[in-house]
């Protein structure tokens, strides 16, 4: 199907989503509004169905995802194309737009993008998202690869497992003391359920799965404090807020120096972290995908 779309027309589609309107858009094709909204009829008639959801920012619906996201690549081969051509301009940068998950941020993805070969002049457009919804960013077309708990490949991806991201259950000592019993024998899950906590936003899962599992079946506590930043979110911790599954990595130093307990050191959960890419024979993410998988290598748990 895609061979047959002109390729004029799958542009004007992509301006109109990127720039969120047809007046935005014709501003930057430089025509008319009425003929973006004559180009993308024409784009909808020819796969006969609807491709935008015409609110203000425009949208794409779920066909008009696949035709944004195929200009997207045939944008990315285009520009390799040019490069292996010498057609770039002096000094262009290859822009590679990755989704990844906070922790992983934080952590251990940016060094692996210190991996990539300096010659290949890669810009990076990091979008942060959850790792249970990153893959969304892909389907949408809004990025060429992205870190991702979802190991079912999203259409025109190719998928490879990275490693487990480990999470460990922490609170200060005072805090340890006084809301979990800890040091009173008391046993942590009769205590850890009505103790506050700190979740990094209201799709975290952490605090309660670990609850549930430790209670078997309560949630945990209503007194609840949301930190939506990874480092906000140990900070948070460390300050005795409340307690919270802190990346192994991150705890570490903090152990070390008596700032947090391990409440449950048996008892630490993992999120299994995938890498998924668009399809694309593209030197620039070739070279970021092995620069991740080397570096996940020998940050993450196999």
């Amino acid at each position: 199907m895609m061979s047959q779309l002109p390729l004029d027309l799958v542009r004007t589609l992509l301006a109109v989503v990127d720039e969120g309107t047809f007046d935005a858009a014709a501003g930057a094709l430089h025509v008319t509004p009425s003929a973006v909204s004559q180009r993308v009829k024409a784009l909808e008639q020819r796969v006969g169905r609807v491709l935008l959801v015409r609110e203000k920012p425009v949208r794409p619906t779920e066909s008009g995802e696949v035709v944004v996201r195929f200009a997207r690549q045939l944008a990315r081969l285009e520009h390799d194309a040019h490069a292996a051509l010498g057609m770039t301009g002096a000094g262009e940068s290859t822009r590679v737009s990755i989704a990844v998950n906070a922790d992983s941020l934080a952590t251990w993805f940016l060094p692996a993008l210190t991996r990539v070969p300096e010659e290949l002049r890669p810009c990076y457009e990091l979008l942060r998202e959850d790792e249970q919804h990153t893959a969304r960013l892909l389907r949408e077309g809004l990025v060429m690869a992205a870190v991702t708990s979802a190991p079912d490949a999203v259409a025109g991806c190719s998928v490879r497992p990275l490693g487990r991201m480990r999470y460990r259950p922490c609170a200060t000592p005072a805090f340890a003391e006084r809301w979990l019993g800890v040091g009173s024998g008391a046993p942590l899950r009769d205590l850890i359920a009505d103790a506050p906590v700190v979740f990094f936003d209201r799709r975290d899962e952490f605090q309660d799965a670990f609850v549930r599992r430790l209670t078997r079946g309560r949630p945990a506590s209503a007194r609840r404090h949301y930190v939506p930043t990874s480092e906000g979110f140990v900070d948070a911790v460390a300050a005795g807020m409340g307690w919270g599954m802190v990346p192994a990595t991150q705890a570490e130093r903090l152990l070390d120096v008596g700032a947090l307990v391990d409440l449950a050191p048996e008892r630490s959960m993992d999120a299994q972290l995938f890498w998924q890419q668009w399809k694309l024979d593209s030197p620039a993410l070739t070279a970021v995908a092995e620069a991740v998988a080397a570096e996940a290598a020998e940050a993450l748990d196999p």
